[in-house]
């Protein structure tokens, strides 16, 4: 009898561990979010609904001790890119586009703490006077107090997108996961906006999603970054209630790169 209660410890025992590991499938995570997810309703700057919102649906995931890392595009400002030209040189332009995501990196700060989030704002391009310059050990120091950080300004340089810098940065902050959220439930075989028969691809390697010219859901440079180091890349629509907690506990509806 003893014998058999033993076992029946070690079986409950194990049973939890197991749903552990179900309930937290990642530990730290990367979020992307572009600048034109956060104008919601309006034509372009940022809709602090949209950020408060976000906010609302980050909360679960901290509860369930996951760090969470946020870079953010300044699209809703402005893109590099699209600047470039009639006199704009492209260096210019992209510094423009760094200080778009600054701005949102700010007001998310503010919208995040206001709604009981510790949250810091680090910028990859001098702006102490608003911001803290990113420094790599800083940064954890952040994480481990459990803190949500939003990084701003890319990775700081010209000719480089936030897609690309969030997958460099989920690198040196060791994340287990990149999450990039966007309009879409996933990655699909052509344009699902232009194409009612898009078919939805659940999971493909990093090595078809960059030979495949009509995905277009990510910077090559990114994916092909991701691949180099074996990093996977979940692709996701965050303004779905839930969405981001069930995909940090590995429930994603979106589609998985790897």
């Amino acid at each position: 009898m003893i014998t058999n209660y033993k076992n029946l410890l070690l079986l409950i025992e194990d049973v939890f561990k197991l749903n552990l590991m179900v309930e937290k499938k990642y530990r730290r995570v990367l979020l992307k979010f572009s600048g034109e997810q956060l104008s919601g309703d309006f034509d372009g700057g940022i809709d602090p609904k949209i950020c408060t919102w976000l906010a609302n649906e980050i909360k679960p995931v901290l509860k369930h001790d996951v760090e969470i890392i946020i870079m953010v595009g300044g699209g809703n400002f402005a893109r590099g890119q699209r600047l470039a030209g009639n006199g704009i040189k492209r260096v210019t332009a992209d510094h423009i586009g760094m200080l778009g995501t600054l701005m949102n990196a700010l007001a998310m700060t503010d919208i995040f703490e206001s709604e009981g989030i510790p949250t810091r704002c680090l910028s990859n391009i001098f702006a102490t006077q608003v911001a803290e310059q990113f420094i790599h050990r800083l940064a954890n120091k952040h994480l481990e107090k459990k803190r949500v950080i939003i990084v701003a300004g890319g990775i700081g340089r010209p000719y480089i997108t936030t897609d690309t810098a969030a997958v460099s940065l989920a690198l040196e902050l060791d994340c287990q996961i990149v999450m990039k959220a966007t309009k879409f439930d996933g990655v699909y075989d052509k344009d699902p906006e232009r194409y009612a028969e898009a078919l939805k691809i659940k999971k493909l390697s990093h090595k078809k999603a960059l030979s495949n010219n009509n995905i277009k859901i990510m910077d090559k440079a990114a994916i092909g970054l991701a691949m180099d180091h074996n990093l996977p890349i979940i692709i996701f629509e965050a303004m779905k209630k839930q969405n981001i907690l069930n995909t940090v506990m590995g429930k994603t509806s979106g589609s998985i790169i790897a």
